[in-house]
């Protein structure tokens, strides 16, 4: 009898990367059958997902029984939160995040895997506070670790798929472009192809849940350097994009009000790491693990082209 799993987000990036591996991978696929979890069944992507026979249920963090009823019967779950910003955000994202996982124990599911990140403001020793999306999900992966629940846990690098929006080159109005960050040149990012690689990491936790519980798959193909992701951007593209640093005060102009937020976010990563010191060893054993081959950032963007006019 194969064993349920229940995908949180299925019609987004991280979700529906989980739900497409599976329904991909033979040895998964006969494992497990998958219920896709959406605020809105109604859809056109949910639609989709129901066209290949995967059953659709309603799921909304802020109703209970909604979350009852979207895990009842599982025995996994894939869960994420989603950020939002404002003075009580931090305080919201855990209260739902705990209610979420205690709704899983409590309908009887016995494994959790739950899309974290780093606690910013305790890796860099209280000097950042404000990026509390980030915190917010290591409160809520220490709460499910103390839970009578296997779990095991996918933190993901910065998107690759940002290139394309809030971090998309700008025209210079010469013909080229520019990425304007307030870090240095050699400041290291870790990317991932959050879309066509999700799977891979979760999939690898789903193949030997035994031998993942308690792990983290810090995922990402690997670090770039700023400079480095301008020169794959020109390489690909067939562009001009160069890198250049900003002023703190400079880049916050025209930030919207919790453009803040993305300056801590940013100066954290290059003085701790995006995953504290040990970054690029933590990077490398996720790729090592990955249930397949994850892309590369000019891999990605081959497949993926920017349209930069």
């Amino acid at each position: 009898m194969s064993k349920l799993l229940a995908v949180f987000g299925a019609t987004g990036q991280q979700g529906g990367s989980i739900v497409s591996h599976v329904l991909k991978d033979v040895e998964l696929a006969s494992q497990y059958r998958i219920r896709a979890l959406t605020r809105d069944p109604s859809s056109p992507s949910a639609q989709a997902l129901q066209k290949l026979e995967v059953e659709v249920v309603k799921a909304d963090l802020n109703d209970d029984a909604s979350l009852h009823d979207a895990m009842r019967g599982a025995h996994t779950v894939f869960a994420l939160t989603v950020p939002t910003f404002g003075p009580n955000a931090k305080v919201q994202e855990v209260t739902r995040g705990k209610a979420m996982a205690d709704i899983a124990v409590a309908e009887g599911l016995q494994y959790i895997i739950f899309s974290t990140l780093p606690h910013v403001t305790t890796v860099s020793g209280g000097k950042y506070t404000n990026v509390t999306a980030w915190d917010a999900q290591a409160e809520i992966e220490e709460y499910i670790r103390s839970l009578p629940v296997k779990s095991a846990f996918f933190s993901p690098g910065s998107f690759m798929q940002n290139f394309k929006q809030i971090m998309a080159p700008r025209p210079t109005g010469s013909g080229t472009y520019v990425i304007s960050r307030p870090v240095s040149p050699k400041s290291l990012l870790p990317l991932i192809d959050t879309a066509g690689d999700t799977g891979k990491y979760v999939g690898a936790i789903l193949a030997e849940p035994d031998r993942y519980e308690g792990r983290v798959f810090c995922a990402a193909s690997a670090l770039y350097s700023m400079e480095e992701i301008a020169q794959i951007i020109s390489k690909v593209s067939g562009k001009t994009v160069t890198f250049e640093q900003v002023s703190v005060e400079s880049f916050r102009q025209g930030l919207p009000p919790w453009g803040g937020v993305l300056v801590e976010m940013m100066l954290f990563q290059q003085e701790f790491g995006y995953y504290g010191p040990k970054t690029k060893e933590l990077v490398a054993w996720a790729v090592e693990n990955a249930r397949g081959n994850v892309h590369t950032f000019e891999e990605y963007l081959t497949e993926n082209p920017l349209q930069l006019q």
